[in-house]
């Protein structure tokens, strides 16, 4: 009886041991969570750019140019003398407003002040960080951002709220080179 025992732990003992399993995951993501963002924003884009396409075809007054970046601007006031535009720490004295695309001020120029801005060293918004290197000293220009390139879908927290498209209209008052050592 004892051998019997005996052999029936050994055998429970050496069939019970198998090496470790792996734990599988309780959820598996598949990514289609970040495809339905990608094809959302994408739709969105297009939206936002019929929009901005809808009010330049209705606008005949100004001659609209096209960013690299993505934005629609035209000049409101421009400075015809060969002057550079703003580089990488140049320091930049600017005045801009913020309007809804129906003409409605989110942020007026007495809201937002003057600001001096050092090129791409301090934080604005994309559209506006990428704007201000395309203006000369002098020029004052009205521009269009899709809400990508404006406070995007979290908003400012503030007036601006999720993915909403922006109008800016932006002066460049003056632009201190950055010292060349």
């Amino acid at each position: 009886m004892r051998i019997l025992t005996l052999s029936t732990l050994l055998i429970l003992l050496f069939a019970s041991c198998g090496g470790p399993e792996p734990r599988r995951p309780v959820e598996v993501k598949t990514g289609s969570f970040f495809k339905e963002s990608v094809e959302r924003n994408k739709e969105l884009l297009a939206q936002e750019e019929k929009s901005i396409q809808s009010i330049i075809t209705k606008d005949s007054l100004h001659e609209y140019k096209n960013s690299a970046s993505g934005s629609w601007y035209y000049y409101e006031v421009e400075n015809e003398q060969d002057l550079p535009t703003p580089q990488p720490d140049d320091l930049v004295t600017m005045q801009y407003e913020i309007y809804s695309f129906e003409n409605d001020t989110i942020y007026s120029a007495e809201e937002t002040g003057t600001v001096t801005y050092k090129v791409d060293k301090q934080e604005l918004f994309p559209g506006l960080r990428n704007s201000v290197k395309l203006l000369k000293e002098g020029e004052t220009a009205v521009f269009f951002f899709p809400s990508s390139l404006g406070f995007g879908y979290h908003g400012d927290n503030n007036k601006i709220g999720v993915n909403v498209p922006l109008k800016v209209k932006l002066s460049i008052l003056t632009i201190e080179k950055e010292d060349q050592e």
